[in-house]
């Protein structure tokens, strides 16, 4: 072994075993495939609007930190979704920074965070990364809250955060409201905060934003990646102001760019084109599952997201034909024992879906 590779592994040994052992967040290779695995809006700006983006951008003063314009960012933000008055909002860059710094804020001895399982990986990623203890609560057969399982899960483990997501994700889902408000109640009755997950709201019937402000422990998660701006990494967080100042304590300073921030204005300024692309997302998801129903031997469950779970016979043969076919979707069949044969499906454009759909039925 050379002194360089002997000086790596001694430096190996300053980086924390759980670190070591665990799987880094996975990324699929999409080059020459369609890409239908990760959520994505597959409509971009329209070429006028591009042009204008273009010539905002170009003249930001890159060579300053970002400034003031983050505070336009929160207040449009904050305007567009309906923040009641007196509640706070946060930036982060994309959800995932915002589930980390979470993770930070309420790092106390001991703590946990407890989420449904299957659910977004992030949840329990972060709280592990950070060194507190996640805890999972299976879903029933049906990927519905098991409203018994949760409530003695909180009485018993007492977390810090309970995380709901809402929709769900990889199951597209919205849980049932009656059981979300004993899981916020409960949660509160024992000091701890529920953090609802809205990353999918442009394709939901409902909102918590409604709700919000029935309870002081209750923050409310959203992103602009389902918006239209994957691309952009910009997630933010609202709730009481007492408690986005804590959390916001944690935050870096410059963590959303400039460009970052022009963008999300800018595409705030023309919401009603993200709001007509969601439209078409909505009405292409209702024509996909009745395609899906038309398969034999396949399963699908009720989406309010852009994605769609499926099961099929074989999960991993039927991916792996979908790629031969040049189209990539996710397999989550390996994520948890509940989605054993299980395939999510993102909602694209018409001719892209007709694609998948034809891929899938060749695959089966």
């Amino acid at each position: 072994m050379s002194p360089a590779s002997e000086a790596t592994a001694r430096a190996l040994g300053r980086i924390r075993t759980d670190v070591q052992s665990m799987h880094a967040y996975a990324v699929q290779d999409a080059r020459g495939l369609l890409k239908l695995d990760a959520m994505e809006n597959p409509y971009g700006l329209p070429p006028a609007l591009q042009a204008a983006l273009g010539e905002r951008l170009g003249a930001l003063a890159l060579n300053r930190y970002p400034g003031p314009r983050s505070a336009d960012l929160q207040r449009a933000l904050a305007a567009y979704a309906g923040l009641p008055e007196g509640f706070g909002l946060m930036l982060g860059n994309g959800s995932d920074e915002l589930i980390s710094l979470l993770a930070m804020a309420c790092d106390l001895p001991g703590a946990v965070v407890l989420a449904p399982e299957p659910g977004f990986v992030m949840y329990a990623m972060s709280a592990r990364l950070q060194g507190l203890r996640f805890v999972g609560v299976p879903l029933t057969a049906d990927f519905e809250l098991d409203e018994a399982a949760m409530l003695a899960a909180i009485e018993r483990e007492k977390p810090a955060i309970v995380y709901l997501a809402y929709p769900n994700n990889p199951t597209a889902n919205l849980w049932d409201d009656a059981v979300i408000e004993k899981i916020v109640q409960t949660q509160g009755a024992q000091g701890g905060l529920v953090v609802i997950d809205e990353a999918y709201q442009p394709f939901a019937a409902r909102s918590y934003i409604d709700r919000v402000a029935r309870h002081g422990h209750v923050l409310l998660m959203r992103t602009l990646s389902k918006f239209g701006l994957a691309g952009v990494r910009l997630g933010y967080l609202m709730g009481p102001q007492a408690l986005i100042a804590e959390v916001d304590k944690v935050r870096p300073p410059y963590n959303i760019s400039v460009l970052n921030c022009e963008c999300a204005l800018f595409a705030l300024e023309h919401a009603e084109v993200f709001a007509e692309q969601a439209a078409r997302i909505r009405a292409e998801r209702a024509g996909i599952v009745e395609a899906l129903a038309r398969l034999p031997g396949v399963r699908t469950w009720p989406s309010d997201a852009n994605m769609i779970l499926v099961r099929v016979p074989d999960a991993a043969r039927t991916f792996e034909g979908m790629k031969a076919r040049g189209v990539l979707i996710k397999n989550v069949s390996k994520m948890h024992p509940l989605l054993a044969n299980c395939l999510r499906l993102t909602v694209g454009t018409v001719d892209e879906n007709a694609r998948m759909i034809a891929a899938l039925e060749a695959s089966l």
